[in-house]
């Protein structure tokens, strides 16, 4: 985020000598750069002048010398005979550990209360024998640079007691700003600027303008530029004979340091200080490590380069290199990932004396891709990424040399080579109605006219539309909208009206809506605890979830995954879920009950197409495309359960879910919607007889179509809609090999259902309860023999049928296998309630029904009564 002080900003735009930087905050809002944080000065409390009055080298039993010093600190000084360590003259006691300085030398002296950068606050201490009653300052412990060995000694006398923060440039606020990534712009001063005189109206001079004062030459440290879509614009001069000691100026140390940056030597601070300034980044390479011609091309794949942090990188064919051309090899050794970061080859040293400046233009999604890819984010890459003026690089270059000959003593170069290869912007149409239809605002053609050139657009008109060509430094202005969003900002947000929307009467929920309520209350209610997972899967059909052959590994893969291990969209919740149920198992839960409602994918029958451009709307031809490639994403229902049901003691006896819970848990959420939801079983031999109504989906016995259920301890879930089936899923225990494969708690089950489908089955009228019979009921008991195959679903529908409308409930209370049943047999024992919604039942009534009902068994499922 860039970093804004007054006394900075006031080099580009006319800002009142009384602002303050809180009200600059309030001033950049309006045009929507938000204020981070208001950092206060780096220094506060009393940092004054001092002149040494006397010095006394001591040295202690640690064999260090120090000095105890007495320093005049004028109206902060101790009367003579007086302080804490008496002294004939009006001074302070001080120890000081360097030795840079003499008696009658000025310095900078901290005062007890004072607040350095770190922070590290000042106060009177006993040390090497002394009170030291404040510290005179190097550098470094005020901020003001890297220099730790000597203290800061004054080059002009200053009246002792002297305030010397606002002389060092330490007491001012820094405004740290948060810029939209689409105002790539704002990431200099010059930019900053730029929207304050848009803000108040004050006079803005733009320094990335200079009147060209060397022309390209081919006698110029040259560039090729092997792809120009890469970059389209590159800069290059020379600078000789830069004193190698050559210190940055205070005022330029004390700006990098504002803006988060140390101070490393001259022409490494210039080109820091430029690109803060102007936004233009900018390179310093040491002239006599590198040979031209420079070659700006891409990577080759796999092609090393040690960047200036020391990491050796391995590059990607999409990389943008700089390379030069030592023994007349062109473009073979690299000296810089473009963009992003310089080589160590070519470093700038502390005894380089000649240099290249380098500015380019280069292609921003590129340098985004490659600042990702090596997860090497810089202050240049930060730019390029977001947009950088491609017409800069001649005024930074030029403002780079001014700088280096000015404070280094340098030479510059007469020739300056620059390939220039930058077209415009395109134009915009706009029509003159446009800002009015999607503001509500109304805007005369001369405000327009007054905006666009006030943010540097050119204008002109065809008819009732008016042609814009957007600055250079304005790539995100590509549309009408743009535009209009740019008119509004600057005209101000405050004059649009804030219009709340009328909201229509409500229709309440929606039928699905209203029934994935009540799925999900069904399952809460049951004691299970909502879970969220992310959609995106990778290696989970390769364990035990979906076996070979399934047409749900048919997964769709992402283009673009989050993650790499994760490429896919799951076909089933259960691929999610079941890593959520290993998570929590891994982490010691001894019972486990969790469902999730969400979206599975299911790409079958689509038909891929072109992703069509934003220029326009899509016609509907493109759309129905569109549409036809969008996979089937159904609403799914999945729970996983385990582990102890309820809390267990010694007076409350614990129950394990089980595999019959996760098919009832599929049955009561049919029954919350109305809904009769049925289970078949795994499999059926071929003699089984018929039941009433349509056939049952029978699924086969192998583990491919069972996967990742348990074979004979799984259902399918089904309901019955007129005359069809409507399969809705599975319920069951899991297959051993998947709970070991994800740890679960042992005989873990689950549940997954189609929602969809399930809501089509929902009646279409509201369900209503049955009306309460005030006559008694009838009770009888049932037990049959049959054969081991029939479920007891079976003989419940059988019941229902045969005994119409007079059955209130059946409840299976026994199953029985063993002597005297017959092998290959077992029985079933039944409670039957039957009542008459209109008289009693006689007890002929009733045994008619009974005999009706076995007579049925018999026929249909070939069971008997048990004797």
């Amino acid at each position: 985020m860039p970093y804004i002080s007054l006394s900075w900003l006031r080099e580009h735009v006319n800002v009142p000598a009384d602002k303050t930087i809180e009200e600059l905050a309030q001033d950049l809002v309006s045009v929507g750069l938000e204020e981070e944080e208001i950092h206060p000065p780096s220094v506060t409390g009393p940092l004054v002048a001092g002149r040494v009055l006397t010095l006394v080298k001591e040295t202690h039993s640690n064999g260090k010398t120090v000095n105890y010093c007495r320093v005049d600190v004028g109206p902060y000084n101790d009367e003579p005979g007086q302080g804490k360590e008496k002294s004939d003259l009006p001074s302070r006691g001080i120890i000081c550990g360097a030795h840079n300085f003499e008696e009658g030398d000025y310095v900078v002296v901290a005062l007890p209360g004072a607040v350095l950068p770190g922070p590290f606050p000042i106060a009177a201490r006993k040390t090497y024998g002394h009170i030291s009653d404040g510290m005179i300052c190097s550098e470094r412990e005020l901020g003001l640079g890297e220099d730790h060995s000597g203290i800061i000694v004054l080059d002009e006398p200053v009246e002792p007691g002297t305030d010397m923060i606002p002389r060092l440039g330490l007491g001012e606020e820094v405004l740290e700003i948060n810029v939209t990534p689409d105002r790539g712009y704002c990431f200099s001063v010059r930019g900053i600027a730029r929207e304050y005189s848009h803000s108040t109206g004050a006079h803005f001079i733009d320094p990335g303008v200079v009147e060209a004062s060397v022309t390209h030459s081919d006698d110029a440290f040259a560039v090729e530029v092997e792809d120009p879509l890469a970059c389209d614009r590159f800069v290059t001069r020379v600078v000789r004979g830069i004193a190698p000691d050559a210190q940055s100026p205070q005022w330029m140390v004390e700006r990098l340091g504002q803006a988060g940056m140390r101070s490393i030597s001259l022409p490494v601070d210039v080109t820091n200080y430029v690109m803060l300034d102007l936004g233009q980044p900018l390179h310093a390479y040491a002239l006599e490590s590198v040979a031209e011609p420079f070659v700006v091309r891409r990577a080759r794949a796999g092609e090393l380069f040690t960047t200036l942090d020391g990491v050796e990188r391995k590059l990607d064919g999409e990389d943008i290199v700089i390379a030069d051309s030592p023994g007349g090899k062109t473009g073979s050794r690299l000296v810089g990932l473009a963009g992003t970061m310089g080589g160590l080859d070519s470093e700038i040293s502390s005894g380089t004396t000649d240099v290249v400046i380098e500015a380019a233009h280069f292609d921003a999604v590129s340098i985004a891709r490659t600042s990702r890819r090596h997860k090497l984010s810089s202050e240049a890459s930060k730019r390029f990424e977001r947009g950088v003026d491609p017409l800069l690089p001649e005024a930074a270059v030029q403002r780079v040399v001014d700088l280096l000959v000015e404070y280094g003593g340098g030479v510059a170069d007469p020739h300056v080579f620059d390939y220039n290869h930058v077209v415009p912007l395109p134009v915009i149409s706009m029509k003159l109605s446009e800002p009015e239809r999607l503001t509500g605002v109304s805007f005369t053609k001369e405000r327009i006219v007054e905006i666009l050139t006030e943010i540097g657009a050119e204008v002109r008109f065809d008819g009732d539309n008016v042609i814009i060509q957007p600055p250079s430094w304005r790539p995100d202005l590509v549309g009408p909208a743009h535009v209009v969003e740019e008119i509004a900002r600057i005209d101000g947000y405050d004059k649009i009206d804030t219009n709340a929307p009328r909201v229509g009467t409500g229709q309440g929920l929606k039928r699905d809506q209203w029934a994935l309520r009540r799925v999900v209350d069904t399952a809460a209610q049951r004691g299970l605890t909502e879970v969220l997972s992310y959609p995106f899967v990778g290696n989970a059909h390769d364990r035990q979830l979906i076996a070979e052959g399934d047409v749900r590994r048919n997964a769709l893969r992402l283009r673009n995954p989050l993650a790499e291990d994760a490429p896919l969209l799951r076909t089933s919740l259960l691929d999610t879920l079941l890593e959520t149920a290993e998570r929590n198992c891994a982490r010691g839960a001894s019972a486990l009950a969790i469902y999730e409602s969400g979206r599975v994918t299911l790409p079958g029958n689509i038909i891929p197409t072109n992703i069509p451009g934003a220029d326009r709307r899509p016609d509907d031809e493109t759309l129905q495309d569109l549409y036809n490639g969008v996979p089937h994403q159904p609403l799914h229902f999945a729970a996983v359960i385990g582990g102890s049901l309820g809390p267990t003691d010694v007076l409350t006896p614990g129950r394990q879910w089980d595999w019959a819970d996760a098919i009832s848990l599929g049955q009561k959420i049919g029954s919350a919607l109305g809904v009769k939801v049925e289970a078949s079983r795994s499999w059926l031999p071929a003699d089984t007889p018929k039941v009433p109504g349509p056939p049952v989906p029978v699924p086969t016995n192998g583990p491919d179509q069972v996967a990742p259920w348990h074979p004979g301890r799984a259902a399918t879930l089904f309901v019955r809609h007129g005359k069809n089936i409507i399969v809705l899923g599975r319920a069951g225990e899991l297959h051993p090999r998947v709970v070991e494969e994800y740890g679960l708690l042992p005989r873990s089950s689950a549940v997954e259902i189609d929602l969809e489908e399930l809501f089509k089955a929902l009646p279409n009228a509201e369900v209503k309860a049955k009306k309460v019979s005030s006559y008694p009921p009838a009770k009888t008991d049932l037990a049959i023999v049959t054969d081991s195959h029939v479920t007891a679903a079976d003989v419940e529908r059988v019941v229902r049928s045969a005994s119409g409308t007079i059955l209130e409930n059946i409840q299976l209370f026994d199953v029985y296998v063993g002597s005297p049943v017959p092998a290959g047999k077992k029985s079933l024992a039944f409670a039957l309630t039957l009542r008459a919604p209109d008289h009693t039942l006689s007890p002929d009534e009733v045994t008619a029904v009974r005999q009706k009902i076995i007579g049925d068994l018999g026929k249909r499922l070939k069971a008997e009564l048990r004797a």
